[in-house]
């Protein structure tokens, strides 16, 4: 079982930078691939970023690519996403995701949140006009 800790949320104003950062504890991390998903209210979870088991593969939400950027530290069991030109529209629950090492190709990114086995409680983030 991986545990998995989302922090970094906060309310910002439009046009400000913030890091998320999602920390894995319990079983072995190792190199699954991860992702980020939010929720805004009154909608579906939607897919932000992606990064592959290797590190070396990324990809991005038409709406986020240009202003954010996903990256992981396994030293660390950590995965971050750093956000900057936050707009309104990116205020929303932020989750974590991983999928488990042995079922992550070395290059690959995952889109669909169906595609990963672990999820975190989620971290606020809010963004002011």
């Amino acid at each position: 079982q991986v545990q998995l800790v989302e922090s970094g949320g906060r309310l910002v104003q439009a046009g400000e930078s913030m890091r998320l950062s999602c920390a894995a504890s319990g079983r072995t991390f190792g190199s699954g691939a991860m992702g980020w998903f939010r929720q805004a209210p009154g909608k579906g979870r939607e897919f932000v970023a992606a990064i592959s088991r290797s590190g070396f593969g990324t990809d991005y939400s038409a709406s986020v690519k240009g202003r954010f950027t996903i990256s992981r530290d396994n030293a660390r069991n950590t995965v971050y996403l750093q956000m900057n030109s936050l707009k309104p529209e990116d205020t929303a629950v932020y989750y974590c995701l991983v999928r488990r090492e042995e079922r992550s190709d070395y290059s690959a990114t995952y889109y669909n949140a169906i595609e990963y086995d672990y999820w975190g409680q989620g971290t606020q983030v809010t963004v002011s006009p």
